[in-house]
């Protein structure tokens, strides 16, 4: 098997100040967190040195996992588990969380897997739990912006499939599964940190 290259987003280095500071007040109080869709483990890495009162808990598909573990292997946290495979179509590997954490996931995923991503956060989630989804969101079917608009049919354009959520669309999701919109967080960018909570 030819050796993993460590992955790098770019992006991942210009959005991790402006999340961490949208999440670091709401996790004060938390001890365990679910990452959905860690990537390339980057945002895990930081997070996790900034919170170490946090077990901070990646997970992806089996693809993203060798990337992930060479992150984690060089920040050597002790608050940085191995990552899960996670699909979140799939049963999920975890128990509860005080808190879900998401990044640049859900326009990237089917319309069903938005759903079901929704769904396994009601599930796993304890009472009281937070569940934070960053990105691009459209507003009662309005983007927010011209390059948001213009990301959206790039991204339609590659697979049908994706494309920039819905904030509505969104809430009605969470609602279905016991989460309530608790604040929405205008990011750089043209992005949004929401946040719900279980009921």
């Amino acid at each position: 098997m030819p050796p993993v290259d460590k992955p790098y987003a770019e992006s991942c280095d210009q959005n991790r100040a402006p999340i961490l500071a949208v999440l670091a007040p709401l996790l004060r109080s938390r001890r365990r967190l679910l990452e959905i869709g860690s990537g390339t483990g980057q945002h895990a890495v930081y997070c996790a040195a900034a919170l170490p009162h946090l077990t901070w808990q990646c997970s992806d598909r089996a693809e993203q996992l060798p990337g992930i573990r060479l992150w984690i292997a060089e920040a050597g946290l002790s608050n940085l588990p191995p990552p899960l495979e996670l699909d979140v179509l799939k049963p999920w590997p975890v128990e509860r969380f005080e808190a879900i954490f998401s990044a640049n996931t859900a326009h990237i995923m089917s319309l069903e897997a938005v759903e079901a991503m929704f769904a396994g956060v009601g599930a796993h989630l304890e009472p009281g739990g937070l569940f934070a989804l960053y990105g691009p969101f459209s507003r009662d079917g309005q983007h927010t912006s011209p390059s948001n608009a213009r990301f959206d049919a790039w991204l339609r354009d590659q697979d049908p499939a994706m494309g920039v959520r819905d904030q509505r669309q969104l809430e009605k999701f969470a609602a279905a599964h016991g989460l309530q919109l608790t604040a929405e967080h205008a990011m750089p960018v043209n992005n949004f940190t929401l946040v719900w909570e279980r009921n």
